[in-house]
């Protein structure tokens, strides 16, 4: 951004001064990682000192003016006596934007962008700043409306002389910024929104810019520092698990536990034991060996050129691990380091398998499984997308569980440790073929929400939810991706979720094998049905329960009305087309305005149905005096699910049904 687009913003935004304060620091003096709370400009007055802000260096002098955004973070080390003002400001850029504006608001906030330099008429601004300074200490309004002109006098001189010396802002490298962040403050409650709020940006934009840079998420990036630094006072203390948990930012061992395995591929004592093992018989005895594996405490300096170097200096006890900073390449060294060193390690927990092909049976008694992996393809992991923003996963879940979607998984050769009740219950499996030893490796988890007990026991690698109020529920217990099944009171089309499912475990390839090989058996079916339903004739979709009356939407409906109206495409009502949700309540009085020429019917039960049989409203709808009216399904049949094998098997008896109403 060059000095033309900045004024420009300046000239849009709206100023609030958050706070002006005036410190003089003593010589050697040192200001360590303070992180500006807003865009904060710092105006020298006398001495010198060496400044940063984040990794960018300044050896400053009086009268030089620095500018940083929210979340920079700075240093200060006065080599004499040095006196400053800061100037706290918060600048909104009111929508709508001006035309030319909108380029320059692409990703960050302008007010973010860092500048140093050294003004030519630097008394002009000091007598500004000195007014400020005096009038922000009174309480009175009128004070603080004079403070925010002198703001804008600055404001507008300071660009005049900017413009003028051809400085251009330098825009902040928000990747270091949250780099460093979550290097000082692992032991914290962070979030990716708690991390771009510091400066002033969108999560998804930090997440963005954070993958292209270190290929991988912020929040992967958190898991990895707490990891390292929970080895290093695992491999040096006695610390128990607990303890240590709470030191490196994780609520207890048993998290700390769950996040070391996704990283590490194997249990917190396991590591401890591998690694003293591999040690044995060296010269180099434990308490002084532990040290040869660390990297060096991360120090902070200004180029050779400069003698004196400014250093962080004195010894590093175990409370004060939370201060050490280490850049990302040594961690990323450390982690290489600790993983060769056990990297004979194997996963010995038991469980399910992961099949990599779309043989079910074949694959659950092939006999494969997980044991003799090595350590580094374990500790794998990847970034899923979701509704409620991206999860890391590991790259192969081997014990998955899941309160839906089991058709899914095993379709794609997906065996998992544990589903919901119901799912273990559905009509299809049978027809489908599933052999009851699969099964028999499925634990039954209850209904919604799956248990809690059972599912710690499982211990599951990844859990998939469908429900949005339990999600919170199961992150308690182990990584957890949401698949919202019901969207309001539409559900997503089958197809698309199964694409949904793929695309967690990578497996987009073996679905649309499968779609393709439906598709065709679609195609078939609409052959087979050609004419049955005339030019020009509708179908609806009624659903009869106990105690209500439905009709189903031509699209976001259940029980069979997308292979009705999707996949067969045969024609919907009119009122099938506007229905806002998957379905509508309605009375029997008004049924006759949705019936269409065809209608098929659903039941909870043939009883349920049988008083709207009888009634004389049914009796004289057009599509029953003619005969054509499809009884295709009662409740726990296959078109309770949208599973490829409850699709398969629900094309198979709408074709059947339609057919056998023509003999």
């Amino acid at each position: 951004m060059n000095v033309h687009e900045h004024i420009l913003l300046w000239n849009q935004a709206f100023i609030k001064i958050i706070d002006i304060r005036h410190t003089t620091m003593v010589q050697k003096e040192q200001l360590r990682n303070y992180r500006f709370p807003a865009s904060t400009f710092l105006y020298t007055v006398r001495g010198s000192a060496q400044v940063w802000l984040d990794h960018n260096v300044h050896l400053v002098k009086r009268f030089d003016i620095l500018h940083g955004g929210k979340g920079l973070c700075l240093d200060i080390a006065a080599e004499e006596e040095f006196e400053f003002y800061m100037i706290l400001y918060k600048a909104t850029l009111s929508l709508p934007y001006r035309q030319e504006t909108s380029p320059f608001m692409k990703g960050s906030t302008p007010f973010q962008y860092q500048y140093a330099f050294t003004p030519s008429y630097p008394l002009s601004l000091f007598t500004i700043v000195e007014q400020m300074s005096n009038e922000w200490q009174r309480s009175n309004d009128l004070e603080k409306l004079h403070v925010k002109t002198l703001f804008y006098q600055f404001v507008y001189e300071l660009s005049q002389q900017l413009h003028a010396q051809g400085i251009e802002p330098i825009k902040p490298d928000l990747v270091a910024q949250a780099i460093r962040y979550i290097d000082e403050n692992y032991y914290q409650p962070i979030t990716l929104d708690s991390l771009a709020q510091n400066w002033g940006c969108s999560a998804g934009y930090l997440s963005k810019l954070f993958k292209e840079k270190m290929n991988t998420s912020p929040i992967h990036y958190l898991g990895e520092v707490r990891v390292d630094k929970a080895i290093k006072l695992l491999l040096q203390t006695d610390a128990t698990l607990q303890e240590i948990a709470e030191n490196v930012g994780y609520l207890d061992g048993h998290t700390l536990s769950r996040s070391f395995k996704r990283y590490k591929g194997v249990s917190p004592a396991r590591f401890k034991t591998e690694w003293k093992n591999r040690n044995q018989g060296e010269d180099l005895p434990l308490f002084r060996r532990k040290f040869a594996i660390l990297p060096k405490k991360f120090e902070r300096y200004i180029g050779n050129e400069i003698e004196n170097h400014y250093q962080y200096k004195g010894e590093v006890d175990l409370n004060m691990y939370r201060n050490m900073r280490i850049s990302a390449m040594t961690v990323f060294l450390c982690l290489s380091l600790l993983l060769g060193a056990c990297s004979s390690a194997s996963n010995t927990s038991g469980g399910s398998q992961t099949p990599t092909n779309n043989n079910v049976e074949t694959q659950a008694n092939s006999g494969n499984s997980n044991v003799g992996q090595d350590v580094s393809s374990q500790a794998k992991t990847r970034i899923v997308s979701t509704i409620k923003g991206d999860v890391e996963i590991p790259a192969e879940p081997q014990r998955v569980a899941s309160d839906q979607y089991m058709g899914q998984l095993l379709k794609l050769g997906i065996i998992p440790v544990g589903v919901r009740e119901g799912m273990l219950k559905e009509a299809w499996i049978e027809k489908a073929g599933i052999s009851p030893d699969i099964l028999a490796n499925i634990e039954d988890l209850g209904s919604f929400p799956m248990n809690a007990e059972k599912l710690i026991e499982l211990e599951p690698d990844l859990i998939i939810g469908s429900i949005e109020k339990n999600i919170e529920q199961y992150e308690k217990i182990g990584t957890t991706v949401f698949v919202p099944y019901w969207e309001g009171l539409s559900t997503a089309g089958p197809i698309e979720k199964f694409r949904r499912i793929s695309e967690i475990f990578g497996k987009q390839q073996v679905a649309e094998t499968w779609i393709t090989e439906y598709e065709q058996k679609v195609a078939d079916a609409r052959q087979e049905i050609a004419g049955i339903i005339k030019e020009g004739e509708t179908v609806s979709v009624v659903q009869i329960g106990s105690k209500a009356l439905f009709v189903l939407s031509a699209t976001g409906g259940n029980y069979g009305s997308a292979t009705i109206y999707q996949m067969l495409q045969l024609p919907p009502t009119e009122q099938a087309l506007n229905m806002k949700e998957g379905f509508e309540n309605i009375s029997l009085e008004v049924l006759p305005e949705y019936l269409g020429d065809h209608v098929f019917v659903y039941v909870n039960s043939k009883e349920d149905a049988t008083e709207i049989f009888k009634s004389a409203i049914w009796k004289a709808a057009p599509a029953v005096a003619k005969g054509q009216v499809y009884m295709y399904g009662e409740f726990d049949d296959e078109f309770v699910m949208e599973d490829p094998y409850s699709m398969e098997l629900q094309l198979e008896t709408i074709v059947k049904v339609l057919k056998d109403n023509q003999k």
